[in-house]
């Protein structure tokens, strides 16, 4: 009867000759100092936001004495929700904008522009990033005021100008332009590693492009696109600075609102902090479902 030779101590990890103790520190001294700063960069903050989220009607100087709920419920009062929907209106129409425009040109990037051209174009996306976005949103007022570069051209042409500044369709513009190059990017990493075998083989077995799209193309890109439209979402719902040149008083949102409760002319950090809370909810729900179904499509493929 053969005897197996003993295992080879070079097949254990170094790691499981050390003490439990010396392990766990070792794991502890490397995650301390981005733990540190989540602990007092995200945590203590959104604690303290919380607590004076319990206070009614606290201003700067007041003593905190959370109290109720009172500011949560203010938030549920028809003109407070009424801001709330459309705040959510405008994330879900920018991130159906981004959408439907940056798929086909992730699309035409990753499987159809020539190689050498590639990483010029994603720069061509990028380049717009580099300036500041108050710059974008002031060149989009020129852009679009009664005056401006759009109902000039439009006058040449013989069509009827526009009046969409200081409208939530000047907001939809200005935000889906702000954040397009982020739903670009993501999609284009998602739909370059297609598998081009699948793409071959549903065109050889007869069907049409459409169906090849629906039924190869979208279920392998899924995991990209919905990062993109979290990403997309979360930032549309939490932006303050294309409503507030491009929207006007007719387009308030959570973001505005919140402004206006610290740095307002009568300021109420308990309510302010109550609708941050909301935003955060709001947002740790989206990430709870990305993180659901993002990595259970990913297992799938």
């Amino acid at each position: 009867m053969s005897v197996s030779p003993p295992p080879s101590p070079t097949s254990q990890s170094p790691n499981s000759e050390l003490p439990w103790g010396t392990r766990w520190l070792g794991v502890t001294g490397l995650l301390a100092p981005a733990g540190l700063w989540l602990l007092l960069l995200l945590v203590l903050p959104t604690l303290v936001i919380f607590q004076l989220s319990l206070v009614p009607n606290i201003r700067p100087g007041d003593v905190v004495i959370p109290s109720g709920i009172e500011n949560y419920l203010r938030a549920l009062e028809p003109a407070n929700l009424g801001v709330v929907l459309r705040s959510l209106k405008l994330a879900i129409g920018t991130t159906l904008l981004c959408l439907g425009l940056g798929f086909p040109v992730a699309y035409w990037i990753a499987l159809l522009a020539p190689q050498r051209w590639r990483n010029l174009l994603l720069l061509g996306f990028v380049l717009p990033l580099w300036t500041s976005s108050l710059l974008r949103t002031y060149a989009w007022i020129a852009i679009l005021r009664p005056t401006g570069v759009l109902n000039s051209l439009l006058g040449i042409v013989g069509i009827p100008a526009l009046d969409i500044l200081n409208r939530p369709a000047a907001v939809l513009v200005g935000m889906s332009y702000s954040f397009l190059p982020y739903m670009v990017l993501i999609l284009y990493s998602s739909l370059e590693k297609l598998d081009r075998q699948l793409l071959e083989a549903s065109a050889d077995l007869g069907a049409t492009p459409l169906q090849t799209f629906w039924k190869i193309t979208v279920p392998q890109a899924l995991p990209g696109i919905a990062a993109g439209s979290l990403l997309v979402f979360i930032t549309s719902l939490g932006d303050f600075i294309d409503p507030e040149l491009l929207g006007g008083a007719s387009s308030m949102t959570v973001a505005r609102l919140i402004y206006n409760q610290f740095l307002g002319q009568t300021p109420n950090w308990g309510f302010g902090s109550a609708l941050s809370m909301v935003l955060i909810f709001a947002v740790s729900v989206a990430i709870a479902l990305l993180l659901k179904y993002g990595d259970s499509s990913a297992t799938q493929r």
